[in-house]
């Protein structure tokens, strides 16, 4: 039988307000993942198994409208907000503000998608920025194209590629394996999500920006799968 001291301290039994002795609290319950019903004749596909790689869909020139597709074709993707910002406009109403992120979704071997979302709320933008990352995710062939290694694995690129993206042009050229990726911290996730493990990279423009970086490096990894 628990007993209370004139102190106000309960001695023995649950304490008061549901708390457990020692000040521990029960684990909050993860969200459950919604249940993806598709909604387009792709989507159907997907899901009843006729499809099963995004090589396939892209080789027939269909369009990917739900992220669901690519979630059920690449279990192993994940998503990673790679910059958040904040726009300030005038109106007519005062001074208007919103939030922009962007989003990769690589699974660190040959797959990455690049997303932008825009919402007067910080977690709203991720998500739509996560959901158009997945709707953007590229197959990325991987490869030795470096004279100084030519060995058989796949931990660079094939060959040279280059890509732009507003005012920046990156250029991604194969080095020889434990070389690393000679990339700026940013650039450098991205190619780690996309699964390159050795590369030299040059950048020219305006690189913080990474709207035009993200871009121009996902029109540069594009190529490796579309030339090779």
């Amino acid at each position: 039988m628990s007993q209370t001291t004139q102190s106000g301290q309960h001695r023995g039994g649950p304490r008061p307000g549901g708390s457990r002795p020692g000040g521990s609290r029960r684990p909050r319950r993860e969200p459950e993942e919604e249940v993806w019903i598709p909604k387009t004749i792709l989507g159907q596909k997907v899901a009843g198994g006729e499809i099963t790689s995004l090589e396939a869909i892209i080789q027939d020139g269909l369009r990917i409208q739900e992220a669901g597709i690519i979630k059920k074709l690449l279990p192993d993707l994940k998503s990673e907000v790679v910059d958040v910002g904040i726009i300030q406009k005038m109106t007519s109403n005062g001074q208007s503000t919103r939030f922009k992120a962007i989003v990769a979704a690589g699974n660190e071997n040959g797959y990455l998608g690049i997303g932008q979302g825009k919402s007067k709320q910080m977690r709203i933008a991720i998500e739509k920025a996560t959901n158009q990352a997945y709707l953007n995710v590229n197959p990325i062939k991987l490869g030795c194209g470096s004279w100084e290694c030519r060995c058989d694995q796949k931990h660079s690129v094939p060959f040279k590629v280059r890509g732009k993206g507003g005012s920046v042009t990156i250029e991604i050229i194969p080095a020889p394996r434990g070389l690393g990726l000679v990339a700026g911290g940013k650039i450098k996730r991205l190619l780690e999500l996309a699964g390159l493990k050795d590369a030299w990279t040059t950048a020219k423009g305006s690189t913080p920006t990474m709207n035009s970086t993200s871009t121009a490096i996902l029109n540069c990894l594009r190529q490796t799968f579309s030339q090779g």
